[in-house]
């Protein structure tokens, strides 16, 4: 069995009997723009006592699909670039391409049975979506869950946003490391209980934990090659 992590001290802390931990937003080096191999992922999962793990690679759902295989409890995500931004679907089986409309991508989010959930909202040094789409996007019924807790977002006020505007249009509140190297798996995640589908995931982040902490963004990045030299998008 792994040593259990010691770098993000919250890991420690005892839970809330019941509950399971779930980080909303990671990737693996299938997203192109991370570095983290599927062997490195499984086993910081595993030393970080995650029990379900979103992964949520940009533009690809195979290495989410992978690591499925290996025992990992995982939500096959996908982090799509739509005209007006990002957006994540969870609970996948079909990659979505980029660049078509936000109504579009979650029409075809929800064809497959999943759900739409919100990264990053108001960051601006990621691709967030535009602030009068998002609301629209909202106020129209095509979010089903906001991340309110996102560690790579440095400002806390940022945070403090997406948590109001989750608040004011009464939809769940997610959390993630948004990893996109092994150390940072683990910095955030839900405290919540647990689920078996993608209504019942909803239903539980509603009465989850934020939990979590903004990790160091002076961490060394590292190059990696994609496994077999794929493209990020097969």
């Amino acid at each position: 069995m792994p040593e259990p992590l010691d770098d993000h001290p919250h890991l420690a802390a005892a839970r809330a009997p019941g509950t399971i931990r779930v980080d909303c937003h990671l990737h693996t080096c299938y997203s192109g723009d991370a570095v983290t191999t599927l062997d490195e992922f499984a086993d910081r999962v595993v030393r970080a006592g995650l029990d379900v793990v979103c992964i949520t690679d940009h533009h690809a759902i195979r290495g989410a699909q992978e690591l499925a295989d290996r025992a990992l409890r995982v939500v096959v995500g996908e982090e799509i670039r739509t005209t007006r931004g990002e957006i994540i679907g969870l609970f996948m089986n079909e990659r979505i391409p980029a660049g078509l409309r936000l109504e579009e991508t979650v029409s075809r989010i929800r064809a497959q049975g999943g759900i739409s959930y919100v990264p990053h909202p108001y960051d601006p040094m990621r691709r967030p979506l535009h602030e009068d789409t998002l609301e629209a996007a909202c106020r129209d019924g095509l979010i089903d869950a906001i991340e309110v807790f996102n560690a790579k977002t440095s400002l806390g006020h940022l945070n403090d946003r997406a948590t109001e505007l989750a608040q004011r249009y009464d939809l769940p509140g997610g959390a993630g490391s948004d990893a996109h190297d092994p150390d940072a798996i683990g910095a955030a995640f839900v405290e919540m209980p647990d689920f078996d589908g993608p209504g019942s995931f909803l239903a539980a982040l509603r009465v989850g934990r934020i939990v979590g902490h903004h990790f160091d963004p002076a961490r060394a990045w590292r190059p990696r090659i994609i496994p077999g030299g794929l493209k990020p998008s097969e």
